[in-house]
């Protein structure tokens, strides 16, 4: 049997077995040359073939998650090793902590119309995620990885380079999935820095990068406003004259953000 492409779940398979491999041997697992298999989770498997490749590592121990019932079925069918390895499940509403006690990597190629969400909710688990692995469309894996100063640069590239650093690995074309996608792809590999606090409020944080960025044509000053305006009057007079806040939010890297979200949290 195969697998009917489902646009509503924005598949698109990879059928390109090189690439495949390639994929799988991008992810470097820290720790498991010292004798235990790193645990990973792949996210939405498929029709296996990404999933075949880890599957014959012995230095992992694999997790896979899928929400269609038709590749759960292929993937039983076809992969005896899937059994007792396959949930199927909704990631984004999967309470991870539930299958694995300590940390895990992440892989896989990423629905496109959900990717973003999937990088938030790895971001709620970042202290457990040391890696991540993953094919993507490959307009969102330049933006994860541009640093400040572009248009490209935004508020995932933000929120993800506080916590992880960011490899560009390669663009994959359209004529290697079926159905072919408009887009060209792109695979990256994140990997968990040394960060262990932001040194300021990180819900306040988030909130100040993504206000910022909601209105990316405005200076700092204009898309903060609604943050500024609940300060005491000489509060909010000190913080419209910081230099900062002439900027538009595309020129402040992490750091800026950190500094900014100290200010408004005074």
């Amino acid at each position: 049997m195969q697998v009917r492409a489902k646009k509503s779940l924005g598949q698109h398979f990879l059928t390109d077995l090189s690439i495949a491999r390639r994929i799988a041997e991008s992810l470097v697992p820290e720790g498991a040359s010292e004798g235990k298999p790193a645990d990973v989770l792949e996210i939405g498997p498929g029709m296996g073939v990404l999933s075949q490749y880890l599957m014959e590592r012995s230095d992992i121990s694999l997790k896979m998650v899928e929400i269609d019932r038709e590749s759960v079925d292929y993937l039983l069918q076809n992969f005896p090793k899937a059994y007792g390895s396959l949930l199927e499940a909704d990631f984004l509403k999967l309470k991870l902590e539930n299958f694995f006690s300590g940390d895990f990597c992440v892989i896989g190629n990423f629905p496109y119309n959900i990717s973003s969400q999937i990088f938030f909710k790895i971001l709620d688990y970042k202290d457990r995620v040391p890696q991540v692995v993953c094919m993507i469309q490959k307009e969102v894996a330049e933006r994860i990885a541009e640093k400040p100063g572009t248009k490209v640069y935004g508020i995932l590239s933000v929120l993800l380079q506080a916590w992880y650093d960011i490899e560009y690995l390669f663009t994959v074309g359209e004529g290697a999935f079926n159905p072919p996608p408009k887009v060209k792809s792109a695979v990256i590999r994140l990997k968990r820095n040394s960060r262990t606090t932001l040194g300021c409020d990180e819900s306040l944080f988030k909130t100040v990068v993504k206000t910022s960025f909601n209105q990316r044509r405005k200076t700092l000053r204009n898309s903060l406003k609604p943050l500024i305006a609940s300060k005491s009057p000489d509060e909010a007079a000190a913080l419209l004259s910081e230099p900062m806040l002439d900027l538009r939010p595309e020129r402040l890297g992490v750091e800026d953000f950190i500094a900014l979200t100290k200010m408004l949290q005074m």
